[in-house]
């Protein structure tokens, strides 16, 4: 037998007696990590799967609430949203509260719509958008029903600059301000639309059309 012969034979006799150590010593913390592993990415799976689920039935209980409105089964629509807002995934039960809140409106029930939409608002736990879309809607329903003062108490902070909502936000100031006698608030408003041009072309025509009313009414003419 050669010298390297031999020295080959020594270093895996070597290495397999290191490996019986390892094993004996390390072999059922080994096995343990690697179940662990298993057993994590099945749960992992599992819960992705669940969540897919119960998505889709949420879309699906979701989407037949609203055929019950287009049915004009507002009603039976209303029960079928607050059971979804009751029991659904987060991104569906807020928007089955915005859509109650709709409903609410459409059967002429405009302050218990601005209740709901009160109550989406003032809920921490819901998304800050449908949060911020709820005090929009609010707040445009009080400018028929409620004070300028009610309004400008829900839509005020979204009509400054940056945020989305903010020409809608101005247009309901704006109409809230014009009702209330004070044109000069109104016309502030109106200009602030008019001036923007990232404002749709639908809403910075109207807001013209009310800063030429404004202005025949003796108001600040249009800048």
């Amino acid at each position: 037998m050669s010298d390297d012969s031999f020295i080959r034979e020594v270093d895996e006799e070597l290495r397999s007696e290191k490996m019986q150590q390892f094993w004996s010593r390390y072999g059922k913390l080994v096995i343990g990590v690697a179940l662990s592993i298993v057993l994590l990415t099945a749960g992992y799976r599992g819960y992705k799967f669940y969540q897919e689920s119960q998505a889709e039935t949420a879309g699906d209980a979701f989407m037949a609430a609203v055929q019950l409105s287009n049915d004009n089964k507002h009603d039976e629509a209303i029960k079928a949203l607050a059971k979804l807002a009751d029991t659904g995934p987060e991104a569906y039960a807020a928007l089955a509260r915005m859509r109650m809140a709709s409903e609410l409106t459409g059967k002429g029930e405009a302050k218990a719509a601005v209740a709901a939409y009160d109550k989406i608002a003032d809920n921490s736990k819901i998304d800050d958008t449908y949060r911020d879309l709820a005090r929009l809607r609010a707040g445009l329903l009080l400018v028929d029903i409620g004070t300028r003062d009610e309004v400008k108490k829900r839509i005020e902070v979204l009509a400054k600059p940056g945020i989305p909502f903010r020409h809608s936000a101005r247009e309901g100031l704006g109409l809230a301000a014009w009702k209330a006698g004070d044109l000069k608030e109104a016309a502030k408003y109106f200009t602030l639309i008019s001036n923007d041009q990232d404002a749709p072309n639908s809403m910075r025509g109207r807001a013209n059309l009310m800063l030429d009313l404004i202005a025949g009414k003796g108001g600040p003419a249009r800048k």
